[in-house]
């Protein structure tokens, strides 16, 4: 047994654990039930079996509603303050196994432009759409830099884990 495994955790450790859990649960929750009171829930479940790699192929108007669909609570906070994803750039990639996924450059829109909570958001959107089988990258637009001021831009850049182009 190792010195670590010998010393117990402590309690302080373990309520905070407890809570963040419990907090985290509850904002999930309060964020699914704006979103539910916003959109249609059935057009959400429509949009997340469509193909976004065949929505951009055929320059679909569905494939911003499409990946707005494939947003988890990060989706409330855009929608609340009117933001939206637009995609700046995307290209389609073939890997090894013949699978064709999207690479995507997103900008956002409305409200967020200005917002402090972005690079927070920034994260939420790129960790969200990358779980999606599809979408193998997501970046942003560089323009995006010009929104935040010095401090917010130093940030992002050394820690909000998203990639500028």
């Amino acid at each position: 047994m190792t010195e670590d495994e010998d010393t117990p955790t402590p309690a302080s450790d373990t309520i905070e654990e407890a809570y963040r859990a419990q907090i985290g649960a509850a904002m999930e929750k309060e964020a699914q039930r704006r979103v539910t009171e916003s959109h249609d829930p059935e057009e959400i479940a429509r949009l997340e079996t469509l193909s976004v790699v065949d929505l951009f192929e055929t320059d679909d108007s569905d494939l911003v509603p499409a990946l707005m669909a494939r947003l988890g609570p990060v989706r409330a906070a855009l929608d609340g303050h009117g933001g939206e994803l637009v995609v700046a750039r995307a290209s389609i990639e073939v890997l090894n196994s013949g699978s064709r996924v999207l690479s995507l450059i997103l900008d956002l829109d409305g409200a967020c432009v200005s917002c402090g909570a972005a690079p927070g958001t920034l994260k939420g959107i790129q960790d969200d759409l990358l779980t999606d089988s599809e979408i193998i990258a997501v970046r942003f637009n560089s323009a995006m830099l010009e929104w935040f001021d010095e401090l917010q831009r130093d940030f992002v850049l050394k820690h909000g884990g998203v990639v500028f182009v």
